[in-house]
């Protein structure tokens, strides 16, 4: 086969056979010598011409089928399935939900990561049983995972981390495992983690805002208790942290209520993107004046927050993306808390 000609094992190396195996096709592929489709050695043809162990040659094809370079057709053999890859980093990135600030971490990571590698995108909607799930299918297929991990349960409240998930993460080499946007102790050390520190970033970002906050009579932060994508609950504790310091009259809601009594002097600070588009509104049918009798902040940056006049207090999601690739590209290890920004607009 023309697969061989091309094949260089160097017993020499400190490379694992296998690892030779599956970067002599990847790199085959990359120079056009392997096209989609086209045939290639079985386990024990490839055996016999290198004098290769069948485990060796096994677990080289069944990492390249995990990763869907190859596959095989029962009765006729190994064949190319894909050649767009084709690169030596292959990474899997796991998010909780595709919010439109995830995936903006997402794209910088993408951006910055450069050509020269793949990264799979899979969402688990906050669901422990698919993340594992994920994970274990996968574990073996990629060079390193990007996680986002939050999770719910089955009362729909936040967890960061669960015993299973745990388990799960031990079993990848640290030095494959970057931790971002929310860290547990539970996963600490030796590994790459770029985190927000919901409480401490919440609380700080209102400081600097005190100025502005406190010509408002009272404020409502409006924290779903129950979302199909729940939010942590140190944004919570932050919270009221910040209210009761400055003895600044607070209240807690669920969301923002059809008809909800506003009053001069309110200000509101709204988690999810429905209650903002909900609260604006009522401002605007209640005529009320945005930014001086009523306030309102919101969370997590958007263009369209920005087109509206939106005060925001936000993770810097570019950063995040880019530091994620970065640490990667070099081979570095540590923690990095991501910067947060409070950002006055007209809303305030």
């Amino acid at each position: 086969m023309d697969l061989i000609k091309y094949i260089k094992i160097d017993e020499n190396s400190r490379v694992p056979k296998y690892q030779q195996i599956i970067d002599c096709i990847i790199d085959n592929i990359s120079l056009g010598n392997l096209t989609m489709d086209q045939k290639i050695p079985s386990i024990n043809m490839f055996s016999e011409e290198f004098y290769l162990s069948r485990d060796t040659v096994e677990k080289a094809y069944s990492i390249l089928k995990d990763r869907n370079i190859i596959t095989s057709i029962r009765g006729k053999g190994f064949y190319i399935s894909r050649t767009k890859l084709i690169s030596k980093v292959n990474i899997l990135f796991l998010v909780n939900k595709l919010s439109s600030y995830k995936l903006r971490t997402y794209n910088h990571f993408i951006n910055a990561i450069g050509a020269n590698s793949h990264t799979d995108l899979h969402i688990y909607h906050c669901d422990e049983n698919l993340f594992l799930n994920l994970l274990d299918k996968n574990k073996s297929a990629y060079d390193y995972f990007v996680i986002m991990p939050h999770f719910k349960t089955d009362e729909l409240k936040h967890v960061s981390i669960t015993d299973n998930v745990i388990k799960s993460l031990k079993k990848i080499p640290k030095d494959k495992l970057i931790i971002l946007d929310n860290i547990k102790p539970e996963i600490k050390h030796g590994l790459v983690e770029i985190y927000q520190d919901f409480e401490n970033d919440i609380y700080f970002a209102l400081n600097e805002g005190l100025p502005k906050i406190k010509k408002y009579k009272k404020i409502m932060l409006i924290y779903p208790e129950k979302s199909i994508y729940p939010y942590p609950r140190r944004i919570l504790h932050g919270f009221r942290k910040f209210c009761v310091e400055h003895k600044l009259d607070f209240e807690i809601l669920d969301k923002v209520y059809d008809d909800m009594i506003l009053k001069k002097g309110d200000l509101f600070i709204t988690i999810e993107e429905s209650d903002l588009v909900s609260l604006v509104k009522q401002v605007r049918e209640d005529e009320y004046q945005l930014g001086s009798e009523i306030g309102i902040i919101s969370y997590n940056d958007t263009p369209l927050k920005e087109l509206l006049g939106i005060t925001v207090m936000s993770t810097d999601f570019k950063v995040m993306g880019e530091t994620a690739a970065n640490m990667i590209l070099n081979k570095q290890k540590g923690n990095v808390k991501v910067p947060f920004n409070f950002i006055v607009r007209d809303s305030l």
